[in-house]
């Protein structure tokens, strides 16, 4: 386990991978989390290493439309925050306004892990604080990243995704 000044005197040869979790529930959501992938896919230090299949899950917060969401794993020549900075441009670049905590939006991006780093500062914690307690994150991470080690349980993410209730994520026939 790394925190961030031990990562920048680390000396690390290999880009960091991250682990982002994707969701929509307004407009054409399956069209906008896959041009969101392929966005992020041509911004200049981002290499896509991998893609889940897209799940439909029920909304956390206030009564609004079911999610689709999913993960990618990114290898990245970026630091945290600038990786958060270049996240929250392309939320606003697909038409992301935040209103309310937990309602509804046109494209969320959440940056969940990166590399083995624990990260609490204002406006970033890695890993995120409510990932172990989310389903509609779990399961599409366990499907591209089942041995990640979430840093500050020790577990990897194929158990993690064994403690919460699953019963509201199904895979979109077809991702």
């Amino acid at each position: 386990m790394q925190t961030v000044m031990d990562y920048a005197s680390s000396g690390v040869g290999k880009s960091p991978q991250t682990a982002i979790a994707l969701g929509s529930n307004l407009g054409d959501s399956l069209a906008t989390l896959e041009a969101a992938t392929a966005e992020l896919a041509t911004i200049p230090g981002i290499q896509l290493q991998a893609k889940s299949s897209w799940y439909i899950t029920k909304a956390v917060g206030p009564p609004q439309p079911d999610y689709l969401n999913g993960c990618i794993i990114l290898q990245v020549e970026m630091n945290p925050q600038e990786l958060l900075a270049t996240l929250l441009a392309v939320e606003q670049q697909f038409g992301r306004v935040r209103h309310q905590r937990w309602g509804a939006r046109s494209l969320d991006l959440d940056l969940l892990l990166y590399d083995d780093l624990i990260i609490d500062t204002p406006n970033l914690q890695i890993p995120h604080p409510r990932m172990q307690e989310r389903a509609f994150v779990l399961v599409p991470l366990a499907e591209i990243a089942p041995d990640w080690v979430e840093p500050i349980s020790g577990f990897v993410i194929r158990d993690l995704v064994k403690k919460v209730d699953c019963s509201d994520v199904h895979l979109l026939k077809g991702s």
